[in-house]
């Protein structure tokens, strides 16, 4: 299992880490009594649903049942589980704006007779200054976008960042509608069609004979060349703007022929960059 301990400032992006996390695979715990924690993990170990990705929350908010959380961690390393700790930080004139902006409260305000929400900060700090110092890795999200988060957590929990961007390569017949989840559709009704060959009416474009046949022609050959250029070039900025799910729609009249041979080409070229991508087939047995 890989587990990851998610702590840190009030105010400064645990939940933000949370959402980055389940965006990677990661199954996630917010607010988790750190006492609960081997008792948590031992379920999930048993459980017969595979959980190799965990993320658990425990933060200040736990009031003074978060001081167990070190002994937790021994009693983690006896079960010979390993854990990594993510510590979330930010500059205290950046967390009192976000906690103005937002209007709530601190977790720890009301430990002082004169609201001041420094003076809660402050204190916090104080008590989480051992987790901080055990921390695997901090992040300060005091001058980092929402996107570059994202990114950094996604860069230390996968070995390959770009499985971050999870890619979905839909084929489909403009006949039936596009997809409506398509972030990007690209129409190859312009290609010379088999339907309106006799012998290659009632096959696929998962066939070598449909497959030939599209292929075969220079418009077919310079758009493939062109689209994949093009993915090569968008993709890098959508995982630097943080996007999670891509879902890329090529689509022909019907859905079952030279839609298929691009969605084909389109995933196979994206596999061999290192993407995470799978092709879908929605109208092919239309």
């Amino acid at each position: 299992m890989d587990l990851v301990i998610v702590t840190g400032l009030s105010g400064a992006g645990k939940s933000r880490a949370i959402d980055a996390l389940e965006d990677i695979g990661y199954f996630c715990v917010d607010n988790m009594p750190p006492e609960l924690i081997p008792t948590f993990v031992q379920l999930i170990l048993k459980s017969k649903e595979k959980r190799d990705r965990v993320a658990l929350v425990a933060d200040i908010r736990l009031g003074s049942s978060f001081s167990s959380l070190f002994d937790v961690l021994g009693d983690l390393e006896n079960m010979k589980v390993k854990y990594k700790i993510l510590f979330i930080d930010a500059d205290n004139e950046v967390i009192m704006r976000r906690y103005q902006e937002t209007r709530r409260k601190h977790p720890l305000a009301d430990e002082f007779s004169t609201p001041s929400i420094l003076q809660a900060i402050n204190k916090e700090r104080e008590i989480l200054l051992p987790a901080r110092q055990k921390a695997d890795y901090i992040i300060d999200t005091s001058d980092v976008t929402s996107s570059q988060f994202k990114e950094r957590v996604a860069n230390l929990f996968l070995d390959n960042a770009q499985s971050a961007l999870k890619i979905s390569v839909i084929s489909f017949g403009f006949k039936y509608g596009a997809p409506k989840e398509a972030d990007l559709v690209f129409d190859v009704r312009c290609l010379p069609n088999p339907f309106y060959i006799p012998e290659l009416k009632q096959h696929t474009g998962l066939e070598e004979p449909v497959r030939n046949f599209v292929m075969k022609f220079d418009q077919s050959r310079g758009l493939e060349i062109k689209l994949l250029d093009l993915l090569d070039y968008l993709l890098p900025l959508y995982r630097t703007e943080g996007k999670s799910q891509l879902t890329i729609a090529v689509g022909c009249t019907g859905g079952k022929h030279r839609s298929v041979v691009f969605a084909e080409l389109i995933n196979k070229h994206l596999l061999e960059t290192g993407a995470n991508s799978r092709v879908y087939h929605r109208d092919i047995k239309r």
